[in-house]
């Protein structure tokens, strides 16, 4: 399964680029796609190149949209029709979709959330509309998967993988990362 992780400006980077290496690490091809261009600058000013410009991404072949925190990160996400547009399209066909710290919000707004469980950086409940809100630091619920905040996002990273290849290669990275 092919990963695309949404980069755009303002992106909280612990929470984006902690998905792009623990996947990668689990042999996933994750795409870093860029929602404003092909360079883009964190919430810290930290400014990677992504792989792939949003719009240009061969969606047939991915399997998971990830939708990483930060300010303006999170807003920029939210004003992006394509972004929108990308959510609901696999939301409808039952493909997976994964956020993190403040963008479950952006999830809630799109309107995915209905009847599902979430969880999100506090002070971003009130935006989880229709989801019954959860204090764990990650929740999966159907195919969405919310991650808390940045102190959550190896714990989020690995249950995507988890997700995507099974326990067993959850296991494998969480040894080989020292995370156990």
């Amino acid at each position: 399964m092919k990963v695309v992780v949404f980069f755009a400006t303002g992106y909280e980077e612990v929470e984006a680029l902690s998905v792009v290496d623990v996947l990668r690490r689990g042999g996933v091809e994750v795409i870093m796609a860029g929602v404003d261009g092909e360079e883009v600058t964190s919430a810290r000013n930290i400014t990677v190149k992504m792989d792939q410009k949003a719009e240009e991404v061969n969606y047939d072949e991915v399997g998971m949209i990830v939708l990483p925190g930060g300010l303006p990160g999170v807003d920029n996400l939210f004003a992006s029709e394509f972004v929108k547009s990308k959510v609901l399209e696999f939301k409808a066909a039952d493909k997976w979709v994964a956020a993190i710290c403040a963008g479950p919000s952006v999830l809630g707004k799109f309107g995915v959330l209905e009847g599902e469980k979430a969880t999100c950086y506090p002070n971003f409940e009130q935006f989880l509309y229709g989801a019954t809100h959860v204090e764990d630091r990650t929740v999966v619920s159907n195919k969405i998967v919310t991650g808390k905040g940045a102190g959550a996002s190896f714990e989020f990273a690995l249950k995507l993988l988890e997700v995507i290849s099974g326990e067993e290669k959850e296991n494998q990275i969480k040894q080989s990362m020292l995370i156990i």
